[in-house]
């Protein structure tokens, strides 16, 4: 489980995140969702440890992440597992190998055991018969599913994911939410999603954070979002079925063309 209690963080004189209270427990997926600007990004940075902040804590089951000196804070990370908006796969290595890197930087197993250990997470997101490919060579959606495997090859006990869904069309990026769902589900993970996707707010929103203006102005879940009554959220949503409806339509259009 991840508290965030009393959260704030300024840049210079500009104030961003003004007192953050937030609870993400283990085994569920906890979305924090806002339009671009608002300080969600940064509140995710400050979770990993990309940004200190000015005051406030980061509990990670009891432990204060931002009081912990930089070694603490490096055995730390070895618990997590991030998902980059990019997948930020190495472009120079096979499937496998980026799977594998993590293991070979911090993990005491033989190769012969990271191997098998890369191929079984491959295995999860069904792409064993993908390894020795390279990421040029993949699809989108294949490319993050290659970063979800990375990211859990550690067996990581908190996952981090940064608008997982950019750029994927509505079937693959529903791929990529049962993928995470599944993984929280099966290995108690405290999975952390920042998104923009109202489909995925809507399909495993177990626990949703909505941020405006650097506040946390509306907590949830999903069944609860529908009937909310703040307006802030309200207009969020409106905005982001109408953006999603705006470029499903120019898709199809492109499609008919082609």
């Amino acid at each position: 489980m991840i508290e965030v209690k009393n959260l704030y963080k300024s840049f210079e004189d500009k104030e961003v995140l003004h007192d953050i209270n937030a609870v993400f427990k283990d085994g569920t997926t906890n979305l924090i969702i806002g339009q671009s600007g608002s300080g969600k990004t940064v509140l995710m940075k400050n979770l990993v440890g990309l940004l200190d902040p000015t005051s406030g804590e980061v509990l990670y089951d009891g432990r204060n992440f931002v009081a912990m000196s930089k070694k603490e804070k490096v055995h730390m990370r070895r618990e997590m597992g991030m998902i980059f908006q990019n997948a930020a796969l190495f472009d120079s290595m096979s499937v496998l190998e980026n799977v594998m890197f993590p293991l070979d930087m911090f993990s005491t197993m033989n190769y012969r055991e990271r191997v098998k250990r890369a191929q079984d997470c491959l295995a999860r997101v069904k792409l064993v018969d993908a390894q020795n490919k390279y990421p040029g060579e993949l699809s989108g959606g294949m490319q993050k599913r290659v970063a979800i495997a990375r990211a859990i090859v550690l067996n990581p006990k908190y996952l981090f994911c940064d608008e997982p869904n950019s750029g994927l069309d509505p079937k693959t990026s529903l791929v990529i939410d049962e993928l995470l769902s599944g993984i929280t589900k099966d290995f108690n993970t405290t999975t952390i999603i920042n998104t923009h996707d109202m489909n995925s707010v809507m399909g495993i929103g177990e626990n949703i954070v909505f941020i405006y203006k650097g506040r946390a102005d509306w907590t949830g879940n999903s069944s609860q979002i529908i009937s909310s009554t703040n307006k802030h959220l309200s207009d969020f949503i409106f905005a982001s079925d109408l953006l999603k409806k705006v470029k499903e339509e120019e898709q199809r259009e492109m499609e008919a063309h082609e």
